[in-house]
């Protein structure tokens, strides 16, 4: 089997992938660690590994999206050398490597980042300080320009008064310092010369006297590390310069006089909110915002990158948070320029065709990833939502929502986003706000035409936009904005109109004219003014983006929770459901403009596993059943809901029907009510996910203000719920119901992952989902994969089928599908990526319960059916096989020119079928749920 997949796969690496496995690499699982699985990977049937970001990251970090050098190849990985063995590994087994990048943003809180301790160290006159996206007029006010570093645990006066702030000298690197815990604040040049002075070491002051006025450039970096190579030799002076520091500390006056001549100001991390005067990744202190819109910066955090490429390592890219680049347009089309450049210049032997791109890109309903961006697509979230969205069952939808309104007190999600929205923007990002709102202000200023309008004027009505803006972002640029992000804005005045002031409405269109150039709208002088409404815009479209995560995925979902299979990174809860065309319809478009595109079901970052949204699917098959079990729970559990310090419940109704959701979709396959040990582990896993929803959803209690007396009166309910002693009627309830809809829950997965290997575009497989995903949000879906065992069963697929759908709990099921599904996709990867896509009618009553399609390619013809509902089909708390009574009397039509063909199902190799014209859905399913239908050579 090895030796037929490597031949092909030599072919598939030449190309776009045919199937990626995405794994989180840190330093428990690094390059050596990831090596030793290639062969495994390969013999399912990937053809390429997607990794983690690669570069240097923060020491420890557990998912390295924190880069902190670009020039380094992460040595907790294995470094360079690591990277070369694990290409080399792949490339033996005729593999291609992509790697996930980060030029949004990078961390700033370890010593190993030397371009913002250079901005910390030499201010505004830096070199690096365009670099990063630092709004120097923004600063407080004083003799100079400064950035607001808000890193205390405490209120700065507090923290200079504890003596948690230390001046310190490192006399390996011969500089000043500050430290606090485990960050270091670098002094200023400027300091060395009086420091010095004043311990009285004089002589070594002399180098750094010319500073003070000088800008970073080379000469003056050149006299600056000379004086500290002096410090670092003069090693007899180093026992005065301690002693000196020694009676620094005792004046914390004389600390904070220091302090206030920083090109620093170091403060509370509460203020961040309100004062920083920086662009962050969302609202997270320790991630800064990189000006990759610089061309000197774009290739200076791509430049090992780009030698990688060159080097023939790495074959292709996952752009990390394209939404918060100042031109996600102009970035993805210099990149695919500048690695098309390289391209000429791979070694012989390396992987041949055009670089794979794309990019992390969340899209709203009825929104397309713009064809001019020369990307090969997405990172599959859109795929995530429409294949959950088809296996919901709209007749539950009414049900569902009556239990969902009874109990949250009526409601819409439509509500709850708005409300997040204007939360969020006035709460984590008051300072970026305020920021966008001046910008806007001084644009009005510069006409006689808007200049009566305030700052505050413009605060409000941009809180109303932000508020009402339906996707991620619009991308406006030097041509203006395309008719998608005008009806976008269309959608957005109309709705602002609707809630700000009366008085304000024509700011409403004033702003939304600026956002598209319109000539009516260009200011008359001075010339100046172009640049100002550019830099007004870019600050717009650079905060939509973080409002819309945060306040979305990051709160509303945490509030909202009819079915919380729907709220899921990518989706949308107020899209319940779709119907078979509408997923039609969108692999068709998926095929037309990006067909190389990924397609996702599970990645580092979904909110429920991929399994866990299929199990809780079912549930809008079954939604009065579903509703009386609630019922039953919740009655029997109300006493034990109690906040000892305000007598409230807790939890609440909310986070009570959440909490009983979770339960049911993740509970472990196989796990009995009476099995201690893997309910105390079930426990904590829980109680993880119930403080992180919790603090989420910021109704009760938040990261920044956290109810302590409430969040542990939720997790002693959810202990109380788990223990065997305590709760045994319950636990066997909720046992009972799993078994009933766990089945169902099964063949849904097994349908959602034969749809992504068979539609067009590229399956993604995240880290050990091939079997069962019973994952909760990070970092529940971060844990160690056992590969081992994985390998170890695909090893030894000679159990037969019924004994493999017999225990389908262990979910070597989904493997074994996946591995004989990705086998054909290998032989005849034409057909799976440039077949032709085409909707296929079945004749009977269960119409509306499957469904099916073809990919032709000249003769070759490929039949995919799938269930979308069991109710009915499967019995419930039975196994995997479908009630053949009731598929009697359904037939597929085959399509025209394939009607005398011999048919062998993939997923059933022993099967053949001969039909002409259609197809017995009874024959196609008789052992597995799912059939994958090869058409025989033409008679």
């Amino acid at each position: 089997m090895h030796q037929v997949l490597d031949s092909v796969a030599l072919t598939a690496a030449a190309t776009a992938p045919l199937a990626t496995m995405r794994v989180q690499l840190h330093q428990g699982f690094d390059f050596a660690a990831v090596t030793e699985w290639v062969p495994y990977f390969r013999t399912l049937g990937i053809s390429h590994l997607f990794v983690s970001p690669i570069l240097a990251a923060i020491p420890g970090s557990q998912h390295c999206y924190d880069v902190i050098d670009h020039a380094r190849v992460n040595p907790e990985l294995g470094g360079e050398a690591g990277l070369r063995d694990l290409v080399a590994a792949l490339r033996r087994h005729g593999m291609g490597l992509i790697v996930d990048i980060v030029p949004n943003h990078m961390a700033i809180g370890h010593v190993s980042n030397r371009r913002w301790l250079q901005v910390l160290e030499w201010g505004e006159r830096s070199d690096a300080a365009t670099f990063f996206d630092i709004d120097w007029d923004r600063s407080d006010p004083g003799p100079q320009r400064r950035i607001h570093l808000p890193f205390l645990g405490r209120p700065y006066g507090d923290a200079l008064a504890a003596g948690e702030l230390k001046l310190c000298f490192d006399r390996e690197d011969g500089r000043f310092y500050v430290a606090y815990h485990r960050h270091r604040f670098p002094l200023t040049v400027q300091n060395y010369s009086s420091l010095l002075r004043e311990a009285g070491l004089a002589d070594l002051a002399v180098p750094f006297d010319g500073l003070a006025v000088q800008p970073e450039d080379r000469s003056s970096r050149s006299t600056f590390n000379a004086g500290r190579a002096s410090l670092k030799g003069a090693t007899g002076a180093h026992a005065t310069l301690m002693q000196f520091l020694d009676r620094f500390h005792v004046n914390a006056g004389q600390l904070h006089d220091l302090l206030e001549q920083q090109h620093y100001r170091l403060a509370w991390w509460r203020t961040a909110a309100d004062q920083i005067n920086w662009r962050r990744f969302f609202d997270v202190n320790e991630l800064a915002g990189v000006r990759v819109e610089d061309p000197r910066v774009f290739e200076e955090v791509h430049a090992t990158i780009f030698r990688l490429y060159r080097e023939g390592l790495i074959d292709g890219l996952r752009v990390d948070h394209i939404d918060g680049l100042a031109d996600p347009r102009a970035y993805c089309r210099r990149l695919r320029a500048r690695l098309k450049d390289l391209q000429s210049s791979r070694p012989r032997g390396s992987p041949t065709g055009v670089a794979y791109i794309v990019v992390e890109k969340i899209l709203a309903p009825h929104e397309q990833l713009r064809r001019g961006w020369q990307t090969d697509g997405t990172s599959g979230y859109a795929f995530m939502n429409d294949v959950g969205a088809l296996l919901h069952d709209h007749r539950g939808e009414a049900t569902l929502n009556e239990l969902w309104l009874g109990l949250s007190g009526g409601r819409e999600y439509g509500e709850e986003e708005r409300s997040a929205r204007r939360q969020i923007a006035s709460e984590l990002f008051a300072s970026e706000l305020r920021a966008c709102a001046q910008a806007f202000s001084e644009l009005a200023g510069q006409d006689p035409r808007w200049r009566d309008w305030s700052e505050g004027a413009f605060h409000r009505v941009l809180t109303e936009i932000l508020t009402h803006f339906p996707t991620y972002r619009i991308y406006v640029d030097a041509r203006g904005r395309s008719a998608a992000d005008s009806a976008v804005m269309k959608h957005v005045v109309s709705a602002s109109l609707a809630t700000c002031r009366p008085g304000e409405r024509a700011l409403v269109t004033l702003i939304d004219r600026w956002l598209d150039g319109d000539e009516t709208a260009k200011l008359a002088y001075p010339r100046s003014a172009d640049a100002v409404r550019r830099r007004a815009v870019q600050r717009f479209q650079q905060l939509t983006a973080p409002i819309a995560a945060k306040a979305v995925e990051d709160t509303a979902f945490y509030r909202h929770a009819r079915l919380m299979s729907r709220n899921e990174v990518g989706a949308h809860p107020e899209q319940f459901s779709i119907c078979r065309w509408d997923f039609h319809r969108a692999n068709l478009q998926r095929q037309q403009r990006h067909p190389q595109t990924l397609l996702a079901t599970a990645t580092h970052d979904h909110k429920r596993g991929e399994d866990v949204r299929t199990r809780l699917a079912v549930l809008s098959e079954y939604p009065q059943l579903w509703a009386e079990a609630v019922s039953h729970w919740r009655r029997r559990n109300g006493l034990r809901r109690f906040n000892e310090e305000d007598c409230s419940h807790a939890p609440d109704d909310i986070d009570e029907y959440m909490l009983y959701q979770m339960l049911v979709g993740c509970w472990p396959a196989g796990m009995a009510a009476d099995d201690r040990a893997a309910l105390a582990a079930f426990r904590d896993r829980l109680q993880h996910w119930q403080r992180k929803a919790i603090r989420e959803g910021k109704r009760h209690s938040s990261w920044t203000d956290p109810d302590e007396a409430y969040e542990k009166a939720c997790a002693l309910f959810l202990t109380t719920l788990l223990d065997a002693d305590h709760s045994r009627d319950f636990l066997a309830s909720v046992q009972t119901f799993v078994a009933l809809i766990a089945p169902a829950g099964a063949v849904k997965s097994l349908s959602q992952v034969l749809l992504k290997m068979s539609t067009p575009g590229v399956p993604d497989f995240y880290q050990g989902t091939e079997w069962w995903d019973l994952s909760m949000v990070d970092p529940d879906n971060r844990r160690a994969v056992d590969f081992a065992a994985r390998a170890q069963a695909l090893a030894r697929q000679d159990k037969d089928d019924d004994a493999c759908l017999h225990d389908w709990a262990t979910g070597k099921v989904k493997q074994r599908l996946i591995s004989r599904v990705l086998r054909a996709r290998n032989e005849d990867p034409e057909l799976f990526t440039s077949g032709r896509y085409q909707p296929l009618n079945l004749r009977g009553p269960l119409l509306d319960r499957f469904l099916a399609f073809a990919r032709t390619c000249g003769s070759r013809c490929m039949i995919i059916v799938v269930p979308r509902f069991l109710c009915g089909v499967l019995p419930l708390g039975q196994d995997l096989r479908l009630n053949a009574d009731v598929l009697t009397g359904n037939y597929l039509q085959v399509p025209d020119g394939f009607e005398q063909r011999r048919w062998r199902n993939v997923v059933d190799p022993q099967a053949h079928i001969e039909a002409t014209g259609a197809l017995p859905l009874r024959a196609i399913l008789a052992k597995w749920p799912v059939g994958v239908l090869l058409a025989g050579p033409t008679p």
